[in-house]
């Protein structure tokens, strides 16, 4: 029973491994090739290789060692390096760009019809 459950916790962990990957290589992909030159991180065929690789090995050699060190890069991708892309690219979609508060709808700041 306790290595049934060793095995699933396991499972688990492998599998929440890569989902960070294929997430942080989505959004690498998604990225403009230019902000990464922008906001002074590698390349994007750096990180696309770094988080490609990671993926594969997540699912093809399930070695503890190489998952660990490509769930590294997935968050120093994660924690770093995107949002400077988002930073460099204007933000993301919807977020409230220019410092304004959070009652500014879109055409001002809302106060309440006074």
């Amino acid at each position: 029973m306790l290595l049934t459950g060793f095995s699933l916790f396991t499972s688990l962990l492998n599998l929440a491994m890569l989902v960070i990957a294929v997430v942080a290589f989505v959004f690498a992909v998604i990225a403009r090739e230019d902000a990464y030159r922008a906001a002074d991180k590698k390349t994007k065929p750096f990180w696309l290789i770094i988080l490609g690789i990671t993926v594969v090995v997540n699912l093809v050699v399930p070695v503890l060692f190489l998952q660990l060190a490509g769930l590294v890069a997935s968050i120093v991708f994660m924690v770093d390096v995107r949002p400077a892309l988002r930073q460099v690219s204007g933000g993301g979609r919807g977020g409230r760009r220019g410092g304004g508060s959070s009652s500014d709808g879109p055409y001002g700041p809302y106060n309440g019809g006074r």
